[in-house]
């Protein structure tokens, strides 16, 4: 049996329902966040990555929807590491917290309704492939801008955008979109931030391109400077892509999956990097709480 943290307390999936009426159901209203927790085999412990910056990151996106919630970040950190404990879970796992307004009205309005948070959890093991590189094209949808669905809010509505480019790239022989924003430089993946490599520079959007404020990018960053690595936050125009050297994706989900072809054109010489199989490398050893440096980006579970 699967428990859920569903509007205050741990009950059994099966007690975990929202009426067909609720409103965020109808809007798109709801925020959310996608969590990982590692399981690590050698030591028989879990290990979860960034707990309390995820809920950090989502209570910032509930105040731009005017949400507010009983509960309090470090309580939601208790009770993920509750819930996990509760499901027995002995494998890699992706969590899921969502807040939604769960009044039963019909009206799109992001005031006078009340706010719940639901969390649960499911195995996850690679989102795409970390080994052998995703073939990516570059997606014919724009991406939102901060005018009108903010894409650094995960919030449910917006991710329709993600949904038709990842869909036109699938149908297109791809594994992956790359969106491009307004003004038509490279704002990331359908759901996922995206670094360039030229030259032995590491180079990514600045978030005021219309970009996810990623927790899995800043801690890219940070491992890429602390392997010496020169860091540049700058527009990135589209035919860069064709000439860099390497290109990867990361978040929670994707982790850090290198790019091997964009376009029917080959990146580098069409196989993973070797800067991004150095990041790679050291980030599964991080979220496994297996370098001291970075002990601080897990909870012991």
């Amino acid at each position: 049996m699967e428990y859920i943290y569903f509007e205050g307390k741990i009950v059994p999936e099966d007690e975990a329902k929202i009426s067909i009426k609720t409103n965020s159901f109808h809007y798109g209203t709801a925020v959310f966040e996608g969590i990982r927790a590692y399981y690590d085999e050698e030591t028989n412990k879990m290990y979860g990555l960034f707990f309390k910056e995820h809920y950090q990151r989502l209570f910032q996106n509930m105040k731009v929807l005017n949400m507010k919630i009983d509960e309090s970040i470090d309580e939601l950190v208790d009770i993920t590491k509750e819930l996990i404990k509760k499901n027995n879970i002995k494998s890699d796992i992706y969590i899921r917290p969502i807040v939604y307004f769960s009044d039963l009205k019909i009206s799109p309005k992001l005031i006078g309704y009340k706010a719940k948070i639901a969390i649960y959890t499911y195995p996850l093991g690679d989102y795409i492939d970390i080994n052998q590189g995703v073939k990516a094209i570059v997606s014919s949808w724009r991406r939102l801008n901060d005018n009108m669905i903010p894409p650094r809010l995960k919030v449910a509505g917006a991710y329709v955008n993600s949904a038709f480019s990842k869909t036109e790239a699938i149908l297109a022989g791809a594994d992956e979109a790359i969106v491009l924003n307004e003004k038509g430089f490279v704002s990331e993946g359908s759901a996922e931030n995206i670094f360039i490599v030229r030259n032995g520079k590491l180079i990514t959007p600045p978030v005021s391109d219309d970009i996810l404020e990623g927790i899995t990018r800043w801690a890219v960053i940070q491992i890429a400077k602390d392997l010496g690595y020169e860091v540049e936050e700058r527009h990135i125009a589209r035919t860069e892509l064709y000439v860099a050297d390497e290109v990867f994706f990361c978040g929670t989900g994707a982790q850090v999956s290198p790019v091997i072809e964009i376009d029917h054109r080959k990146v580098g010489d069409g196989k993973p990097g070797k800067i991004t199989k150095e990041i790679q490398k050291v980030y599964f050893k991080a979220v496994r709480g297996k370098i001291e440096k970075y002990k601080n980006w897990v909870i012991e579970i």
